[in-house]
């Protein structure tokens, strides 16, 4: 038995939080030299979402400061998440890479018309030690309507893989998928296709500390925000020329020191982000407050911002979109971005009014306001009160210490239960189960790819105009 070992490590969900990077690269970088020294082969791999516009570095650079933190990373190779795919502009997504010391592996997306960007590659296969082939494919959830809208073709990793794992086995050694379709998604594959090795997973931001095995395949995810290090350790037998064992591990990097040059390159396309977004939006000759718990200027200015741009006849926002108020003077780009960074998008959608009276309901509970959401792209505190335009409930506190609705009118009228109302509001109502209602309407609209943000910005720069 002559053994060959193989060492995988692999990072998933970033999100741009970027407090553990320089530890996630020192321990890399200590890892390669580690493994050099014994004359081990090491493949390093990023499987989505290090890349999220609700980071200044991020924002302000298109993702130029991510690609460069990687390279100087030494990966070998990415593929997308849903943050790199539908919150960048087309433009910016299909630009993205293009310093890249990295091949983006991505079997799934494409333009229109059916061709694949010059920038991704259905897979690679890597060179190592005695010969040993390892063949790697990428592929990332394909949320179809909004690739749709940014002018992308999503396609269905299922129907794809099958072929595509077959052609790519009877090159390589060992199979290794990326894969940004979620834990459960993972689960199928592994399940139903035979002939990957080893899935490294993201998506779902689950810590499998010893990966799973399924049907002989091992899956192996590392959480989110760089607070682990996924490893996969293979040893690979060249005389029979197959894979002997295959063993995963989450190493958390908490107690790990800074690489020094790591914090820098973060400081350095920091800055590049903030001078990026220092344009003046508009100089306030007031300053515009945030409530959370009720409404309040700059909420009923986001509420009333989303309803023109949807062209809605009414809208609904949750206060805790607005992180801070904002001071009287100049407002820029880079404070815009700062009191409002989550990368979520407007949305119209048709309700009865029998719906929205349920939503307008559920929203008027405290465990409502006071809920603190994790996912659907939210990056505040809490979900905060619902701010309307065009809608006035009238609510009082009552003896059981709850908010009651005593009336609800729209546009002036009472309610009408069987009547169908447009209604702006945020993309995050439509996914999961904050607002059923909305989540489960058959005709809904997404506005892409411009941010919450970039709506303010057109409504204060419309504003400024009009004053002109």
């Amino acid at each position: 038995m002559s053994l060959e070992k193989i060492h995988v490590y692999h990072t998933n969900d970033l999100h741009s939080y970027l407090g553990n990077w320089p530890k996630v690269v020192s321990y890399i970088k200590q890892q390669r030299k580690l493994h050099n020294l014994q004359k081990e082969d090491m493949l390093l791999f990023d499987i989505g979402d290090h890349a999220d516009r609700a980071h200044v570095l991020t924002e302000g650079t298109k993702g130029a400061g991510n690609v460069a933190l990687l390279n100087e990373a030494g990966y070998d190779n990415v593929t997308i998440g849903n943050n790199e795919g539908i919150t960048f502009p087309t433009e910016d997504l299909d630009s993205l890479y293009k310093d890249a010391k990295f091949n983006v592996l991505l079997a799934n997306l494409f333009y229109e018309n059916g061709e694949r960007p010059a920038w991704a590659k259905p897979y690679e296969i890597h060179h190592l030690n005695n010969g040993i082939k390892v063949g790697v494919i990428g592929a990332t959830i394909p949320f179809s309507a909004f690739y749709k809208m940014l002018r992308w073709k999503a396609v269905d990793p299922f129907e794809l893989l099958p072929s595509l794992i077959q052609e790519v086995r009877k090159q390589a050694d060992i199979v290794i998928l990326l894969s940004h379709l979620g834990y459960y998604d993972d689960l199928q594959i592994a399940e139903k296709l035979e002939g990957i090795d080893v899935i490294l997973g993201g998506h779902t931001h689950h810590v499998l500390q010893h990966g799973k095995n399924v049907k002989g395949t091992l899956i192996a995810q590392a959480g989110k925000f760089g607070f682990y290090v996924g490893e996969v350790t293979m040893s690979y037998d060249t005389s029979l020329k197959q894979l002997v064992s295959c063993e995963a591990a989450c190493v958390a990097v908490e107690s790990i020191k800074n690489d020094g040059q790591t914090e820098e390159l973060v400081k350095k396309w920091t800055k590049k982000g903030q001078d990026a977004l220092k344009e003046t939006v508009i100089a306030l000759e007031e300053p515009l407050e945030v409530s959370w718990k009720e409404p309040s200027p700059f909420t009923k200015l986001l509420a009333q911002s989303v309803k023109e741009w949807c062209g809605a006849e009414i809208s609904m926002v949750n206060a805790g979109l607005l992180l801070k108020s904002l001071p009287k003077g100049i407002v820029t780009k880079e404070d815009l971005h700062r009191v409002c960074p989550h990368p979520i998008n407007p949305c119209k959608v048709k309700l009865k009014g029998s719906e929205l009276k349920e939503i307008i309901l559920q929203a008027l509970t405290d465990e409502m306001v006071n809920l603190q959401v994790k996912g659907f792209g939210f990056r505040g505190e809490m979900m905060g009160a619902m701010i309307y335009d065009g809608i006035e409930v009238k609510a009082e506190r009552l003896e059981d210490g709850l908010l009651h609705a005593s009336s609800i009118s729209v546009l002036g009228k009472p309610i009408n239960a069987d009547k169908i109302y447009d209604v702006a509001t945020v993309d995050m109502f439509t996914f999961g189960h904050l607002y059923p209602s909305i989540a489960h309407a058959k005709d809904k609209t997404y506005y892409l790819p411009e941010m919450l943000r970039e709506i303010l910005a057109w409504k204060f720069m419309k504003t400024t105009l009009s004053k002109n």
